[in-house]
């Protein structure tokens, strides 16, 4: 946030504010467009059922004119080509809504399956028999029930979220054509009995059937619509279906009284008042779901009008608090580039080296705060601008001289490495050193000294770098010559003399430091190695590649008194061409731009391409690539390497 100037801030809060606002707002439309959507699909099934209604009424009627005939007493006021006009009438209507909402409910399959059975009973009916013709009837009846199940369905009729609408939908959805079925099998089964002498066992068994069928889902009936009147928020349900549905379920449990007569067979009934009872009943039924169905349009249009309201009155508040937001947005940038600016003006005025003026800003919010605490911070510097002034010049002195005295330990450092002529006379050897200091000192060591015939070469890496790790390499250096001079054999004793004085002085500084440090003994072909430092390469002849680890062959120097016990050696046999590297991490961790570490592998295959050149040439080539890896990155430690090969 600090790179970003307040233009570039304010349009990211901006940002982070109306997304989040955006995403809320948009999943809050969309829900309520979703109910919206779904309550209108609710109407798009009731328009789908009113059709099917209608033709559920004149079927059974046109099956039970099959019977009518051969009972003149039981007359009918329709013929059956008026059913027949009508039921195709209802048909074509049928098919009218179903083309239009066939995208939305999925039910032209199902209804032209529908069409057809009709179409071809009305082709071949001449050629039934009345059982055939009952058999065609219940599957035309039962092609409707499956269509109307299929818009209970795909409209989210059955599906629906409130209780009232639920309700009222069960009932005219699935209450109530459940019962006009059984009202019409009980009325058809009614008619069929009173053309012969009398009930069989088995039709007044399947008619007591029916009635306590009838009697239940009257119940039902009954106990659902009183939930829906309870859970009706407008609570107009019940004045307005109450006192036709309490006459239907009264006709229909008079019915019901009036069937039960047939559980004592010696009662005499007579079934043509069942015909007339149960036709008044249906048509009552036919009335009741007529009305149910217009109060369920009413309440799902009413709660679609709510919803479209309550999307209304949340975009206005939504638009408001964007208004009210936005002003209060605009008027707070507003007063903070106006205090920026001012401050801009009296830290250019306070840069030309006027610090006398004051800003003055009505303002009484924290930026008041703030251009009070600037004028505080100018009075300030002009006291202590005389103190500064004075503590520069101190410094300048300071910083003289710290430079010349790193200037001095840089020098001695380099002064005491060893020189190419003290390495051209080492017998048997031909060698070449490098090292070079990330900062004005370094902490890295190595020497190679010859005493009495003796060969010592020595590598080591103090922690760090800077002054303090430079005069600690010194003290390594002055410590191994001097034990060298007093001709000490054994490594052990060697390093731990070593480690002992560093260790004293360490202390004696209070500081923190160590190093790792690796001797080699040299005679004839011979290395004896000792003391814990990176590994040491040793490239054959023939190329191949030897790696020595010191983990185990030492510790560090200056970290503890005494180290003796971790001391350890190790020979190494040189032949003709052999090379051997020894080397400080600042060259297998040195890093590019990338932060990739050069690494031991690309040291090692380096070594080994140039094995067959000089020891010079071999430390060119390592530190050329060193530094072709590192590229424009910033060298982070001391660099160092030793390179040895057998003539």
């Amino acid at each position: 946030m600090n790179r970003l100037s307040y233009p570039q801030k304010f349009i990211l809060i901006g940002l982070l504010f109306a997304m989040p606002l955006t995403l809320v707002t948009y999943l809050f439309i969309s829900e309520i467009n979703s109910r919206i959507e779904f309550a209108q699909k609710e109407i798009y099934g009731n328009e789908y059922l009113r059709p099917l209604r209608q033709l559920r009424e004149y079927i059974p009627q046109l099956q039970l004119l099959n019977y009518q005939r051969f009972n003149p007493s039981l007359g009918n006021s329709q013929s059956a080509a008026d059913l027949e006009a009508k039921i195709e009438a209802n048909f074509q209507a049928l098919e009218n809504t179903d083309r239009r909402l066939e995208s939305i409910l999925d039910t032209s399959e199902k209804f032209d399956r529908l069409y057809q059975n009709w179409q071809n009973f009305q082709l071949r009916r001449r050629d039934w028999s009345l059982e055939t013709y009952d058999v065609l009837y219940q599957n035309l009846l039962t092609e409707i029930n499956r269509l109307s199940d299929r818009v209970g369905d795909t409209s989210n009729l059955i599906l629906d979220p409130d209780l009232d609408t639920y309700y009222l939908m069960d009932a005219t959805l699935l209450k109530l054509p459940e019962m006009q079925k059984i009202l019409g099998d009980i009325r058809l089964l009614s008619q069929k009995i009173s053309l012969t002498s009398g009930a069989t066992a088995e039709e007044r068994a399947q008619i007591i059937a029916l009635s306590g069928r009838l009697q239940q889902i009257n119940r039902d009936l009954a106990a659902n619509m009183e939930v829906g009147f309870s859970n009706n928020p407008r609570g107009n349900l019940r004045s307005k279906l109450g006192d036709s549905l309490k006459s239907f379920n009264l006709q229909a449990k008079q019915l019901s009284k009036q069937l039960d007569k047939l559980i004592t067979t010696t009662a005499f009934v007579r079934y043509d008042t069942y015909v007339s009872e149960s036709e008044q009943v249906l048509d009552s039924s036919f009335k009741l779901w007529d009305e149910i169905i217009v109060e369920l349009d009413i309440l799902l249009q009413a709660r679609i009008d709510g919803f479209a309201s309550r999307r209304q009155s949340v975009s206005v508040f939504i638009l408001i608090i964007i208004a009210v937001v936005i002003y209060l947005f605009v008027s707070f940038y507003r007063a903070v580039m106006k205090t920026v600016s001012v401050l801009e003006e009296a830290a250019k005025t306070m840069a030309s080296g006027n610090l006398s003026d004051k800003i003055t800003l009505d303002n009484r919010d924290e930026l008041g705060q703030v251009v009070a605490a600037f004028n505080k911070i100018a009075e300030a510097l002009v006291m202590a601008n005389q103190e500064i002034t004075v503590l520069n010049d101190r410094l300048k002195a300071e910083n003289t001289r710290m430079s010349a005295e790193l200037e001095v330990t840089r020098k001695i450092q380099q002064m005491l490495l060893p020189k190419d002529r003290e390495l051209h006379e080492v017998s048997g050897l031909d060698i070449a050193g490098f090292m070079e200091s990330a900062d004005e000192v370094g902490g890295d060591y190595y020497d190679v000294l010859q005493q009495d015939g003796r060969v010592k070469i020595g590598i080591g890496d103090v922690t760090g770098h800077g002054l303090e790790s430079g005069v600690l390499m010194i003290m390594v250096q002055t410590a191994v010559r001097t034990l060298l001079a007093y001709n000490e054999p054994d490594p052990v004793r060697f390093l731990s003399a070593v480690n002992r004085a560093i260790y004293d002085n360490v202390q004696r500084m209070k500081s923190d430091k160590n190093a790792s440090l690796a001797l080699l003994d040299y005679e004839e072909g011979m290395l004896k190695l000792s003391g814990q430092h990176e590994e040491m390469i040793v490239v054959r002849s023939g190329g191949i590649v030897e790696r020595f680890d010191t983990i185990d062959l030492g510790f560090p120097i200056g970290l503890d008194a005494d180290i003796a016990e971790f001391v350890a050696e190790t020979i190494v046999q040189l032949h003709s061409g052999d090379v051997v590297a020894l080397y400080t991490d600042g060259i297998t961790e040195a890093e590019n731009m990338d932060r990739v570490l050069y690494g031991l592998e690309r040291l090692i295959e380096t070594i080994r391409i140039n094995c067959q050149r000089s020891a010079s040439e071999i430390r060119h080539a390592v530190i050329d690539d060193v530094r072709s890896h590192i590229g424009e990155q910033k060298v982070f430690d001391d660099i160092t390497l030793l390179v040895l090969k057998q003539k």
